[in-house]
């Protein structure tokens, strides 16, 4: 909607005739840049209108012929910029008078139920491979890579989220495509996030949250894989947690101009991470989503990131995280080189070291964009000479390079290039074996409406299968289709 029938809107509702007495009650209201509602709260993206009132329907008739509903507090009916307590907005979702004259209650005295939402997204995809040598290709990213594969629902997310109250909100995220570990069969439910963020602060920009939920490591991971553009994230920073979640607690700081530019970065289609915070700092168990502790030793984890806005609206946003803790590997017999055996551990009771850092720049495609990320640290992985699961360094990373075209007749269109390396452990599986990958994605999204998205792209990939030993480096090519649907 446009500025001026809004504010056209707005007066006629509320009319403009003068106030006999000043209502004793008023109540602040914020209108959306981007949807141009009326709210009752400050949020991301909301500008103050300032303070209105409202009054019952009287009989006066404002210029024009429009009854007056409600007036202006300071009596003059006229619309102002000024902090003055102005006329209740009609038609708004919150704390506003509606056009029959009736008034919302303001959020604050919503049920709870009334203030939560559901969203989600469904992702299916194909893999063809080309060649022969592709069929043996095997990636933690796509189980649906491999022999034998057709169709497959990648991921099924539905979401549960809002303000519980006004200092604690709630976000409940299952997903309805996993696969349990060795079972054939997919498409059940398992939780990815059930947590509660605690404000602190009633401009909500210190909170603690407490529960499942993403890991504070690597840029892409906290990226939503609802708004990635590559269709896998990349194996240097996704090895670090599995699934790149874990129960812990966390505290985060984000000011509220920036939390209003991670708001922005993300619904205004430039693949943002959302809002992590500025500053982040948190303990979690440390085996990864779903799994308990197994050391009696929490992880660390320290994060920071900020997005800076230019002159000429361009986002550029930079950071660095860093964990560290210890990590019980899983063994089982291997035969390698003829040789069987079942490796031991350098540390099995406390748990092999495992920490890393890593650093991220993106520059949000407007059009051009560009992120890149690297990460180095040490971490349990099988040596074969020594038959043993010991401490050794790891390092790896990747860069993408994308652009967005915008129109009226198609939507969005955005082609991209993406190279990857890691060298290092993939401690998740059984042996910690050592992943060596290089690969290179080029692909293009299309978007025709926020509710469906097609992304068509092809991989070179050069990995190593670490599901089985003796753990070979495959290489091969494929063609990948996704479609993703929104709601």
């Amino acid at each position: 909607m446009k500025r001026l029938p809004l504010a056209a809107a707005f007066w006629t509702l509320c009319g403009t005739a003068a106030a006999e007495g000043v209502p004793e009650a008023a109540i602040e209201l914020y209108v959306d840049t981007a949807t141009r509602q009326i709210f009752a709260e400050p949020g991301p993206g909301r500008t103050r209108l300032g303070k209105f009132a409202q009054v019952q329907e009287g009989t006066s008739t404002a210029p024009g012929g429009t009854t007056a509903g409600a007036v202006a507090a300071s009596g003059t009916g006229v619309p102002s910029t000024s902090t003055s307590t102005q006329v209740a907005s009609a038609g708004g979702p919150t704390g506003a008078a509606s056009a029959t004259g009736h008034t919302k209650a303001p959020s604050s005295a919503k049920a709870w139920y009334d203030r939560i939402g559901i969203r989600g997204y469904v992702q299916m995809r194909y893999n063809q491979e080309l060649g022969d040598d592709a069929k043996d290709l095997k990636s933690p990213g796509d189980r649906y890579i491999g022999r034998e594969q057709g169709f497959g629902i990648r991921r099924a997310r539905v979401v549960i989220s809002g303000d519980v109250t006004d200092r604690m909100s709630i976000y409940i995220q299952p997903d309805l495509a996993s696969t349990p570990s060795g079972s054939s069969t997919g498409n059940f439910a398992q939780l990815r996030d059930a947590y509660a963020d605690l404000w602190l602060d009633k401009d909500k920009t210190f909170r603690i949250r407490a529960g499942q939920s993403k890991i504070p490591y690597g840029w892409e991971d906290l990226q939503s894989s609802q708004n990635r553009l590559a269709l896998d994230r990349a194996d240097a920073l996704n090895s670090g947690v599995r699934d790149e979640r874990d129960l812990g607690v966390f505290f985060y700081w984000t000011p509220k101009e920036i939390k209003e530019r991670y708001a922005y970065l993300v619904k205004s289609g430039l693949k943002g991470s959302g809002d992590y915070g500025v500053f982040g700092v948190g303990v979690y168990n440390g085996q990864g989503a779903n799994r308990p502790d197994r050391n009696d030793q929490l992880h660390s984890v320290i994060h920071v990131s900020y997005p800076f806005k230019f002159a000429n609206g361009q986002f550029l946003e930079v950071g660095a995280d860093a964990y560290t803790g210890r990590y019980k590997v899983s063994t089982a017999a291997a035969t390698i080189d003829g040789r069987t055996f079942t490796p031991s551990v350098d540390a099995p009771v406390a748990g092999s070291t495992d920490r890393r850092v890593a650093a991220h720049v993106v520059y949000y495609p407007q059009p051009f964009g560009f992120q890149a990320e690297w990460t180095v640290g040490k971490g349990p992985e099988l040596d074969v000479a020594r038959r043993t699961v010991r401490t050794k360094s790891l390092r790896g990373g990747y860069a993408q390079v994308m652009y967005k075209f915008d129109g009226d007749a198609y939507g969005s269109l955005m082609p991209y290039v993406k190279w990857q390396t890691y060298r290092g452990a993939a401690k998740f599986d059984t042996n910690a074996p050592r992943m060596s990958v290089d690969e290179t994605e080029a692909g293009v999204e299309w978007q025709p409406s926020s509710a469906v998205e097609l992304a068509v792209a092809w991989a070179n990939m050069r990995r190593t299968d670490v599901t089985a030993a003796p753990y070979p480096r495959i290489d091969g090519q494929l063609l990948r289709v996704q479609l993703q649907v929104n709601y």
